[in-house]
């Protein structure tokens, strides 16, 4: 199913715009792929959390995830069923708690620590598909990931023992699974991918 509706939608877009060269087709290619993911998964997930009454868990967590993740990046599964199970155990799983835990406020605080220093270590994590090459890209993703990360720092400890605290401390944590290299390794994609490009640069400006 997904294949067909790609590959549709590529033809069409190929016939549409006939300027396009092979790389900028990779990429619309490679983003329609991904939007199809993200809305697929996240009607399974919201599925399954209206099923476990904890919806509304499941969507501030998702927000205070997405808001890291757009500069944090992070992993892309290769096969649609690891990504439903990450995601399962990530989103539903924190929810769960968020839901039916009442988690002590220094453990929060421990959490988050933890997911700010792994943030602050490995951010931005780029994929193969899409490896961020420029520098002053990777910088400045490190920079506004880092900002983000302390306003939620402050955030969970204003509001201490409030379920807000505990939405923003497990968005933390998710994203920063998301991009921790044990996880990378766990799902056998390989780790910071820019360090391919930059390697085969150089080699190519010695010749």
């Amino acid at each position: 199913m997904r294949e067909k509706i790609l590959s549709t939608a590529m033809i069409n877009i190929k016939n549409k715009y006939p300027e396009y060269n092979d790389d900028k087709l990779e990429e619309i290619s490679y983003g329609l792929e991904a939007l199809y993911i993200t809305f697929t998964k996240t009607i399974v997930i919201f599925g399954i959390s209206l099923v476990l009454n904890i919806f509304k868990e499941v969507l501030c967590i998702l927000l205070c995830y997405n808001i890291i993740r757009t500069t944090a990046f992070g992993m892309h599964a290769k096969k649609s069923w690891h990504c439903y199970i990450l995601s399962g155990v990530l989103f539903i799983g924190t929810a769960t708690i968020c839901k039916y835990v009442d988690v002590n406020i220094y453990v929060k605080y421990i959490i988050s620590i933890i997911a700010f220093i792994t943030l602050v270590r490995y951010a931005p994590a780029d994929t193969y598909k899409r490896p961020l090459i420029n520098k002053y890209k990777r910088k400045r993703y490190k920079v506004m990931t880092i900002i983000t990360s302390m306003i939620y720092l402050i955030f969970i400890i204003l509001f201490k023992s409030s379920v807000a605290s505990s939405f923003l401390c497990f968005g933390l944590l998710d994203a920063s699974l998301m991009i921790h290299p044990f996880v990378y390794r766990m799902f056998q994609l390989p780790y910071d991918n820019y360090k391919n490009y930059i390697v085969t640069y150089r080699w190519v400006g010695k010749i």
